[in-house]
């Protein structure tokens, strides 16, 4: 046994040992969570708001300072004394109605101090040291379990969470449809026939298809994974093409997916978040078309998502200087040897979509690549537009079928259709899995309550210009903790809103609603920083996953040039509030 896995065995077995110590001699820390909905009143004078598209009834609305799930009657409930489990709250959520008549979603949450970082440290650690991510989230799986002393890992873990409709829509686009889609393309030799012409009209070397996977991750800014599995899918062909390092391509399409979300915040963000930032008394997020303006006003300040999309670009240009040395190994190693992947890598896209098995006979036409593209596209942003949020499944499903109707009409048998789709399954199926674990890891963390301990480390007393570079620095870990920025913001902003406000109040800054945006942006931009350099984030892994790239090279290269972007934004913030709030 080496070195690394004697220390893996033993970083596994101190996980178990603590992971039992917290579950039985621990207490748990209950705080408030409140959440504000878009309510109205239906035509028969109840009151209501819109979930998913349904309408949800209020009932049961007590006043705010009645419910038992309020800070201090949560404080008042808990006694020493007692065995932990009396200690649960009753209620799961409340409907209360404030001071100022708002309708407000009370419901509790908490956390076991310092140890609710444990499953995430292992994780990450195991990752950085083994290079394995699968057994690495697995084995922080099994100690978050333990911490929540939830025993029956199948039944009471993996199944709930694999039943969930968010982890069956992963499941389902990117094991099924993505990974049909580009079993297909590799089949048809459509994605190759779209480098080839790609290569002859507009890319002449590497830096003209960087520059275009830039374009790209401009053009797709809805964010997130959308914008990962279509520019990744879009560029992969055309790039190794022009050897480009994997190194670099997943950068660039990670670096240009939930950055430039922030900055064209033309997408489903504003929706989400608005929601989460309510502060009882400011009359600039008072209702929800204040604080969709509030937004769009900050976006001059997220500052991380503005450099990260300049430093992806500096690379597209061979400019490395802020790249990193690994990013710098990787395109000199791509230039003189052609080889696109380091020594001993394992990429997470395997040797089924890594080339055609095109059948003798068969054509293939850029356009096989070309209009499934379209279609995917023009479906996606179309439902953005008409229906409120982008239907991926539908897009990806209508260029799968369209992808196999044009290979039938040309000639195609059944068969080879069918051998295409099961190869590219088999091609996604590892990545998919990881994906799987991710979702499950993340969800654990947030029961665990690990970002809700570092928030909580803040007081009110800090020295205002000191706040957005500590709300950028806990937000950063919570998002890199649990591979998630839209979980990051349901934990961070109902807390640190409130606390930027209290710290204006109390230390009188002259322009309250400045500072209010910068701790915003912070906030925002912090989580987009966590999440991009996760090993267990989405976007980590797809990006990897769609670019053929090694997860853990693709993590540990592009960690410098973000922490770069990062550091100068952490500057930049401090500098704003220091000098005009």
């Amino acid at each position: 046994m080496n070195k690394n896995n004697s220390l893996a065995l033993l970083i596994i077995s101190l996980g178990l040992f603590f992971a039992f110590y917290v579950n039985n001699a621990v207490d748990k820390t209950w705080l408030e969570q409140s959440y504000l909905y878009d309510t109205y009143h239906t035509e028969s004078g109840e009151d209501a708001y819109k979930y998913k598209g349904k309408e949800v009834i209020i009932t049961d609305i007590v006043p705010y300072h009645q419910s038992p799930l309020k800070q201090e009657n949560l404080n008042l409930s808990i006694d020493s004394s007692i065995n932990k489990l009396s200690q649960e709250p009753l209620l799961t959520q409340q409907w209360v109605k404030n001071d100022e008549q708002q309708l407000i979603l009370l419901k509790p949450a908490f956390h076991f101090g310092l140890w609710s970082l444990l499953p995430a440290f292992i994780t990450i650690a195991l990752c950085l040291l083994t290079r394995e991510p699968l057994t690495s989230l697995f084995a922080g799986i099994v100690v978050g379990a333990i911490m929540l002393g939830k025993y029956d890992l199948t039944d009471a873990v993996i199944i709930p969470n694999l039943a969930k409709e968010s982890t069956a829509g992963l499941l389902l686009l990117y094991l099924w449809l993505l990974g049909g889609l580009l079993g297909i393309w590799s089949k048809t030799g459509a994605a190759q026939a779209f480098a080839n012409y790609m290569t002859e009209h507009f890319v002449k070397g590497p830096r003209s298809a960087k520059l275009i996977s830039w374009l790209l991750g401009l053009l797709f800014f809805q964010g997130g994974t959308m914008s990962t599995v279509l520019v990744g899918t879009t560029v992969r062909p055309l790039a190794d093409k022009a050897k480009v390092s994997h190194e670099e391509m997943s950068y660039i399409v990670d670096s240009t997916a939930s950055p430039i979300a922030l900055v064209i915040a033309f997408n489903a963000w504003p929706a989400y978040v608005q929601a989460l930032i309510f502060v009882p008394g400011v009359a600039f997020l008072a209702t929800e078309a204040d604080r969709l303006n509030f937004f769009f006003n900050s976006i001059p300040f997220s500052f991380y998502g503005i450099i990260a999309v300049i430093g992806t670009l500096l690379l597209c240009l061979n400019i490395t200087t802020f790249s990193g040395k690994r990013i710098r190994q990787a395109q000199q190693r791509a230039l003189k040897t052609g080889q696109l992947d380091a020594p001993g890598a394992r990429p997470l896209s395997a040797k089924e979509l890594q080339a055609c098995d095109v059948p003798s006979g068969y054509n293939s036409h850029v356009l096989e690549f070309i209009l499934p593209l379209v279609t995917l596209i023009a479906i996606a942003v179309s439902t953005f537009i008409f229906l409120g949020s982008p239907k991926i499944n539908w897009a990806f499903g209508a260029a799968l079928l369209l992808s196999a109707g044009i290979a039938l009409i040309k000639g195609m048998s059944l068969t080879d259709i069918v051998d295409g789709f099961g190869n590219g399954l088999k091609g996604v199926v590892l990545a998919s899995v990881i994906l799987m674990l991710a979702v499950i890891i993340g969800s654990i963390s947030k029961e665990i309550g690990g970002g809700l301990y570092l928030v909580s480390l803040l007081g009110e007393q800090l020295p205002f210009w000191l706040l957005p570079l500590l709300l950028q620095l806990i937000t950063m870990v919570i998002a890199f903790s649990t591979g998630t920025s839209w979980g990051t913001y349901a934990i961070a902003f109902p807390l640190a809103m409130p606390l930027a406000w209290a710290v204006c109040q109390s230390q009188g800054l002259a322009n309250p609603e400045l500072f209010m945006m910068v701790c915003f942006a912070t906030v925002l931009n912090g989580s987009v920083f966590g999440d991009q350099c996760s090993p267990i984030s989405d976007t980590t892994i797809l990006s990897a996953m769609t670019t053929g790239c090694d997860l853990m090279d693709h993590v540990k290269s592009q960690l410098v040039p973000a922490i770069y972007a990062a550091t100068l934004a952490g500057c930049l913030w401090t500098l704003t509030v220091y000098f005009f709030a």
